[in-house]
């Protein structure tokens, strides 16, 4: 029997690949104002594992959220977009 993934993912863009093992990354998404309905831009940042050093700045990647890997990182890349 398999198992359903109920883990979240996003795609996101690599903004920061100057640690080891580990790259910021943006997600930037709009929303609407609730009141005016004017569209805003709400970015938010996270730290990703990232094993091999593979991304690069300005890549667009998905990652998954896992287990807590260190005090603030708690998301895995998965693959290039």
């Amino acid at each position: 029997m398999k198992r359903k993934n109920n883990r979240k993912q996003r795609k996101v863009t690599v903004i920061s690949d100057k640690m080891d093992k580990t790259i910021v990354v943006s997600e930037i998404r709009k929303v609407k104002h609730k009141y005016y309905g004017k569209s805003i831009l709400k970015k938010k940042k996270y730290l990703v594992h990232d094993e091999k050093n593979l991304y690069k700045n300005g890549d667009k990647i998905s990652i998954m959220e896992t287990r807590p890997i260190s005090r603030k990182k708690c998301w895995i890349a998965l693959s290039k977009i």
